[in-house]
């Protein structure tokens, strides 16, 4: 996708090792994954005896299971029998929520709450479930000390809607739900007066900040088709990977926009590591996304892509129990790259000549691959996928000298990054490929900008003829940019010369026809009360009232006449004429900020979403291998 008036397109992510909090919280996890699949294999139920008695609790036999259990694992027993009591006492809580929602309707939600709380991120809420979702927020705010408009909820994998109940939106019993902030910072902890009255207004800023993202992206998706100057006016357009502008089916074009829209701002979310922010926005997208036809996403790797970024901000929030949806949608995004760039991606080649660039996105599939597999307690699996990750790693790295070569020769940091991706580190032949690639899309903007003055001219014509430019630019929308056929779409639908382009008040049909336009028509042959009608209709405009005339065999189609009719009462003007004025001036300075916010946040570069210094994912890779190693050394030992 891209913009034009401002020409930017957008598309149809550096630190020290991880918190040792973080390790000690992904240990655990696999060792609750790898218990649990225990428990299953052995099919043994932790709620009932030998190891919960009737009092609910803890038995003895639970301690010799624990021993069995560590020595399968060769871990500490007193760790593991930790956690078995934790799962144990989680079933226990589970069965009687289920007792209890059977008996009082009642449902329990397990809220997972931001990883700064110094509490457990893991905590239960009872609640009807046909109470909307603005009063479970507020619910949630009341009960675990947040700021009602300072959180978003996130449950099923999708942003939680105030307006509608629990129940219509899906949510059952013992359903999850993530707690996301709009900012974090050390001073949000801090409960001093000063600080959270600053908390309250930042988030106020921030909400606005989201419902103008939505509004500007909705205002540049509409324009995208009925735009006349584009060298004024920026908009959405869709390009393919070669960087030209594609059609849509106009029932898939706006919720497509809107989706890459959506993608893009969470994506200038992500770089800024604002990840609790980030993820409502890829929500959005995603929600856009499948209102799409599935032959579409399977022609884009913008779904694929969208799909890592999700699962990507899970992980960067800490959200380790969301990760369960993981396994889905990187199958998902495995899925349409597989059909978007073909098997081994001979189509990507075909395309563009190369797939150097495109291996960041299997650079960062892999990874969280690895990591989905560690945390559900598969250990070899997770190592092949974090061994595939840093393979890749490895051949994609950039020596920081040859950027800085190419920079020296003109070209940007992330034109270089890229180049180098794409002729496998040889700075000869990346200064070649970035300097053809550049050559190729000057060409691209000339031949758009020649088939844009084309469509202004053929608008200016209409224009010329009587129409309005709304009329004209629906025309020829219709019409497939032909002229001719345009002229012909007019004349058939003379109703749409009332598609005016000032506000409606001032376009209602009313005029008293002069006698001298009135005769002129009665000189070409029309009935008199024809032409004053059709003047009537069409405001004065001889041409038009001739023209319309002539096509339908000297008098009006009837639904015309009935119009005629109706504005012989001309009404009067209203005294908040002016008051209306002033309040469309503010309107539009409000819709040219929404815009502008979009715009700034939209990447210059095409393949933006290609470039990446893989700093994070050095890290990341480097510190999963070592608790697959360390897994892997205390079996050998």
């Amino acid at each position: 996708m891209k913009t034009n008036g401002g020409r930017r397109r957008i598309r149809a992510l550096g630190g020290s090792r991880l918190p040792r909090l973080w390790r000690r919280m992904a240990q655990k996890k696999y060792l609750q994954s790898k218990l649990t699949q225990f428990l299953r294999e052995d099919k043994i139920q932790l709620w009932k005896p030998p190891y919960t008695d009737e009092n609910k609790e803890v038995g003895l036999a639970l301690k010799d299971l624990a021993k069995k259990y560590s020595n399968k694992l060769e871990c500490c027993e007193n760790e593991v029998e930790k956690i078995m009591e934790e799962i144990r006492c989680k079933a226990i809580e589970r069965g009687t929520g289920n007792e209890h929602y059977k008996t009082t309707g009642i449902a329990t939600i397990e809220v997972f709450l931001p990883a700064r709380l110094k509490k457990d991120r893991k905590n239960l809420l009872e609640t009807h479930l046909h109470i909307t979702g603005r009063e479970l927020r507020s619910k949630i705010a009341e009960t675990f000390g947040f700021q009602e408009n300072y959180i978003k909820i996130v449950i099923n994998k999708k942003q939680l809607q105030l307006g509608e109940t629990l129940t219509e939106q899906g949510v059952a019993h013992n359903v999850k739900a993530m707690v996301l902030e709009l900012r974090q910072s050390e001073e949000d902890a801090r409960r001093h007066f000063q600080v959270e009255e600053g908390k309250q207004n930042e988030a106020r800023l921030e909400e606005r900040r989201i419902q103008r993202t939505r509004r500007g992206l909705e205002i540049l998706a509409e324009r995208a088709e009925m735009v006349v100057d584009p060298e004024a006016t920026p908009y959405l357009d869709i390009a393919n990977q070669t960087g030209r502008s594609i059609r849509i089916p106009p029932s898939e074009r706006k919720a497509l926009m809107l989706a890459m829209g959506y993608h893009e701002k969470g994506r200038a979310f992500l770089k800024r590591k604002e990840y609790g922010i980030a993820l409502p926005c890829l929500l959005d997208a995603d929600k856009y996304f499948c209102e799409c036809c599935r032959e579409l996403l399977d022609t884009v790797d913008n779904y694929a892509v969208l799909q890592l970024d999700i699962v990507w901000c899970y992980f960067r929030l800490g959200q380790l129990e969301c990760l369960d949806d993981a396994e889905k949608k990187l199958k998902l995004a495995q899925e349409c790259f597989k059909k978007c760039y073909g098997e081994n991606h001979q189509r990507l080649v075909h395309i563009k000549g190369n797939c150097g660039k495109e291996k960041v996105l299997f650079l960062r599939l892999y990874l969280l691959q690895g990591i989905r597999n560690y945390h559900s307690g598969n250990g070899e699996e997770a190592y092949e996928y974090l061994n595939k990750a840093c393979q890749l790693f490895k051949e994609l790295y950039i020596d920081p000298s040859k950027v800085h070569n190419l920079m020296q020769l003109g070209f940007s940091a992330q034109e270089a990054r890229l180049g180098l991706r794409a002729c496998d580190g040889n700075v000869d032949h990346a200064a070649v490929h970035i300097t053809n690639r550049r050559e190729e899309l000057d060409q691209i903007k000339k031949e758009e900008r020649e088939k844009k003055r084309r469509r202004l001219e053929n608008i200016n014509h209409l224009k010329g003829m009587g129409y309005s430019t709304r009329a004209a630019k629906q025309a020829l929308h219709q019409a497939g940019g032909n002229l001719e056929e345009a002229q012909k779409i007019l004349l058939r639908n003379p109703q749409m010369w009332w598609l005016n382009d000032s506000a409606p008040e001032s376009n209602s049909r009313q005029h008293s026809p002069s006698r001298e336009n009135i005769d002129q028509l009665v000189y070409m042959g029309f009935d008199a009360v024809a032409a004053k009608a059709a003047l009537r209709v069409f405001r004065g405009n001889v041409q038009l009232a001739a023209q319309t005339l002539v096509h339908n065999g000297g008098r009006l189609p009837p639904d015309l006449q009935l119009s005629a009719e109706d504005s012989s009462s001309t009404p009067s003007t209203s005294p908040s004429d002016s008051a209306g004025t002033s309040s469309a001036s503010t309107d539009e300075d409000m819709e040219t900020e929404a815009v502008n916010e979009i715009l700034e946040d939209i990447p210059e570069h095409e393949e933006d979403y290609l470039d990446s210094t893989l700093e994070d994912e050095e890290i990341i890779i480097a510190e999963y291998l070592s608790y697959v190693e360390n897994i892997k050394a205390a079996k050998k030992n």
